[in-house]
């Protein structure tokens, strides 16, 4: 494949870039420098149609799209960047012919980054709504939307949202979460962690999947919840009254105390993907 990656000056998109480069031939997007030996790198900026020149001359058959305004940018940065960025970049893809797209959305696009969050169901399924009041969640929601959009235009394409967890690198471990107040923005999303090669690992089955018109969007989280304790006694803990509409059933199940609290059947079953991170058992002691 000729692949086109955004954001390669990041970790995900870094490791990415060099992985894919060994079986396909790799064209690198970025604002910053991007240090990968075997690829093409073109430093410029996705959300600038006239940027977007420099490419004309590169073959494409595949994006994979993770340059993006992140969590904590200004709310108007998420919308033009997410969202206007986005719909420039694949416009102008489109109009070239090239049908296969792999994005990287967010398990914030459901709005969990807010304390006043609550799930409307346990695990979280893929297409959960968006209940986002602070800009990045919406932005990553709207994304999708537009990733919607123009499929109903030209109903061949390939589109992969993929509502992706909190990312560390392999020989980091973050500490599991044990029952206490929930505290601050942010903090449900420190249960659903993945390491850096299970993302490398996930978006390059995404991109290397065979082609199946649509639209379609994936929770990808690890193996396990980063819990020290049973999902239901954290959640109960941190929800209050709240959590009595919540069915706790998946995690009342012998085995299943700290299973993911997003749904990762569909990635599992659609794209063969396994993540093999889990939490680390020392850290629980």
């Amino acid at each position: 494949m000729n692949v086109l990656i955004t954001g390669t000056s990041g970790l995900i998109g870094r490791a990415l870039a060099e992985s894919l480069s060994a079986a396909h031939t790799v064209t690198c997007l970025s604002r910053n420098p991007t240090e990968v030996d075997g690829v093409t790198t073109i430093q410029a900026d996705f959300t600038s149609a006239e940027a977007l020149k420099r490419l004309d001359d590169r073959p494409i058959d595949t994006l994979v799209h993770l340059a993006a305004v992140t969590g904590r940018g200004p709310e108007s940065e998420c919308l033009r960047v997410n969202v206007q960025g986005t719909y420039t970049l694949l416009r102008y893809l489109i109009d070239r012919g090239c049908e296969k797209f792999a994005l990287a959305s967010s398990i914030a696009a459901v709005g969990f980054q807010s304390p006043l969050f609550r799930p409307l169901k346990l695990p979280i399924p893929d297409e959960h709504p968006c209940l986002d009041r602070h800009g990045y969640g919406v932005s990553k929601y709207l994304m999708e939307e537009v990733t919607r959009y123009l499929q109903r235009q030209n109903e061949n394409l390939d589109i992969i949202n993929i509502r992706l967890a909190s990312i560390q690198p392999d020989d980091q471990h973050r500490p599991p979460v044990r029952i206490g107040p929930l505290p601050e923005q942010w903090t449900l999303g420190r249960l659903a962690v993945m390491s850096l090669n299970d993302a490398v690992t996930c978006f390059t089955l995404a991109a290397q999947s065979p082609h199946k018109p649509g639209v379609r969007i994936m929770n990808a989280v690890g193996a396990q919840a980063n819990a020290a304790d049973p999902i239901p006694d954290i959640m109960r803990n941190w929800f209050g009254a709240d959590a009595e509409s919540l069915d706790f059933s998946h995690y009342e199940r012998p085995g299943h105390e700290r299973d993911p609290v997003y749904d990762i059947t569909r990635i599992r079953e659609e794209l063969g993907f396994e993540p093999r991170w889990q939490r680390m058992e020392e850290e629980e002691k």
